[in-house]
């Protein structure tokens, strides 16, 4: 059993909300626009990190860290990309790849809008944690947590960190 939290669009912003929930996870996946890499250095003191850069990240996060991460934790193929789209609107630059290989769990931040959605068509779970951070339209900040057992995701939960 992996317990992980997801995160993303932290735009330079950590707190100690967000390392309370890091505390509680195994691993803490990030899914770009990470912003000041004090963050995920921050966030590696306290758990294993895996991150992605996204379209805001310099120089430094862009060779810290890749712009797909596809790894297998437990049984579930999992895919992190920091813009990727939805079901049915995939970004252009990963759809041949994602319908030709479907991973179990599609991971993707950008649009600061949690969504949660099963992709029947690919036959994969879609996950978008909002933004954990203060920059953006965004009202709420929100991050995702849950486990992975074997081959199953479960005990999904919505973590509203407050008002930015």
């Amino acid at each position: 059993m992996t317990k992980i939290l997801l995160l993303s669009d932290t735009h330079s912003h950590i707190d100690d909300t967000i390392l309370k929930y890091a505390d509680w996870a195994d691993e803490v996946w990030h899914a770009g626009d990470i912003g000041d890499l004090l963050v995920t250095d921050t966030l590696k003191k306290h758990k294993p990190l895996r991150a992605v850069f996204g379209n805001i990240d310099g120089d430094k996060a862009r060779m810290e860290f890749p712009l797909h991460q596809r790894f297998l934790c437990e049984g579930v193929d999992v895919w992190i990309t920091h813009i990727g789209g939805y079901p049915g609107k995939y970004n252009p630059n990963i759809r041949a790849a994602l319908q030709g290989n479907p991973p179990k769990l599609f991971i993707c931040g950008h649009s600061h809008i949690l969504k949660v959605i099963f992709d029947k068509k690919l036959n994969l779970l879609h996950m978008n944690p909002g933004a954990a951070g203060k920059s953006g339209f965004h009202q709420v900040r929100t991050m995702l947590r849950f486990v992975i057992e074997g081959d199953k995701i479960k005990d999904l939960e919505v973590v509203e960190i407050g008002v930015k």
